[in-house]
This record gives structure tokens, sequence and C-alpha cells, in this order.
């Protein structure tokens, strides 16, 4: 599996069409970690918010920032010119990162995890969140491991919020959920969340790429 990302001629000409009223063009050969992707099945039942679906489970979490975590490491590399972010919508233990304090913007989420699941079950429910997303339109999904560690990746383009009366943005969204366990099994949850403008794709995908290219996990 590659982390890189691929950006060809030919995509760069569909971006031209980002905003109208046509079907959402196929960024995958633009932002893509896998050469061919090899999604596992879903559930047939309807998707469900992953919190929702851990809490019906049994499993809380906790969010941990990066800079209190003893049992793991976390990299999110801040490519040149962007800066720390903060969503007042996101729990203050996420780190953010933006270019120019908009998008593209770069997230992560750690969560220690108690209670005991059926992980690969919940993996393959863990990109429920982005399917329901307004308008989503899935261009890539794997449900390999990532470092060692169960994971599931999704990306695709859909509807942003906007004003009333405005045409809302269309954006582009990778995410990565990896969930990591210690010795002593203690399992985490790690999201790492990009998301930009898809009409910006091609401008910005050599900074997406490093983030990517340089996220990693790791139990200390």
């Amino acid at each position: 599996m590659t982390r890189r990302l691929r950006l060809t001629a030919a995509a760069a000409a569909l971006l031209v069409c980002a905003g109208c009223a046509t079907p959402a063009p196929d960024y995958q050969s633009i932002w893509s970690t896998t050469t061919t992707p090899n999604p596992t099945p879903t559930s047939s039942e309807p998707p469900v918010p992953f919190s929702q679906y851990l809490a019906g489970v049994g499993v809380q979490g906790e969010a941990v920032a990066l800079d209190d975590l003893t049992e793991l490491s976390v990299t999110l590399v801040r490519p040149a010119g962007w800066s720390a972010y903060r969503n007042e919508n996101l729990a203050p233990q996420t780190e953010g990162i933006a270019k120019n304090n908009t998008y593209p913007t770069a997230t992560v989420l750690v969560f220690r995890l108690d209670g005991g699941f059926d992980v690969p079950a919940a993996i393959r429910r863990a990109n429920a969140d982005a399917l329901l997303s307004p308008g989503f339109t899935k261009l890539n999904e794997s449900f390999d491991d990532f470092d060692g560690f169960p994971s599931a990746m999704i990306e695709g383009s859909y509807f942003g919020p906007s004003e009333p009366g405005s045409t809302p943005p269309r954006l582009h969204s990778y995410s990565r959920i990896v969930i990591p366990v210690t010795p002593d099994f203690q399992r985490y949850l790690v999201q790492l969340t990009i998301t930009g403008l898809a009409d910006q794709a091609v401008a910005d995908s050599a900074d997406i790429e490093e983030i990517i290219s340089g996220f990693e996990v790791t139990v200390r």
C-alpha cells in the first residue's frame, strides 16, 4: 500500500466543472492512497454515526490531546505555510492545522476507548459519518490495516455548509480512522480528516500528499 497521491492532467481538466450542476467529478486520481482499492463489504444496515454505533455496543471514549498521549505517538505533518487551526465545533483536544486559516484543513482527534467490542465489525462501520454527509460521492475506500493496526479510509466529495440562498461549496474530504492497541490491551481511536475545496484540489495536492504520507500512528 502506498500513501502517495497521484495527479494527472485528465483530473485537472475535470476540475473545471466542479461548481457546475453536473455530477461531481472523480478526484480519485488526485487524492488516492491505494493503487487498487480493496474495500470490504459493509453491513447492509443503514449507516449511523460511528460514535453512535460505538455507544450502542457499550464503548465510551475520552478525547486526549496529542501532547498528553503517553502510550501512543501520532504524527501530523505541518506543510510550509500552514498554521495551527481551531474550530469551535470540534473537541478542544483536536489538533488542527490550516493553510492561511481557511481551506484546506487537517485535523487529528484521539480517543481513549473504554469497553470491549468487535474491532473488525466496528471498522466496517467507521466510514459512516462520511457516507452521511450531504450529497456525498464516494471516490475511494479501503479497510486495509494502517501501520499494523485496523483501519478504515474513505475519500469523496460532498456539499459543505453555506449561507441561506447561496450555493453550497463542493468539498473534498479524506478521512482515516485507526484503532491501535497497546501491549496492555488499551484501545484508542485515532482519526485524521483533511478537507479542502474541490476546485482547489490540484493546487493543494502537494500539501495534502505531504500530510497523508507523513501521518503515523505508533505504540510507544
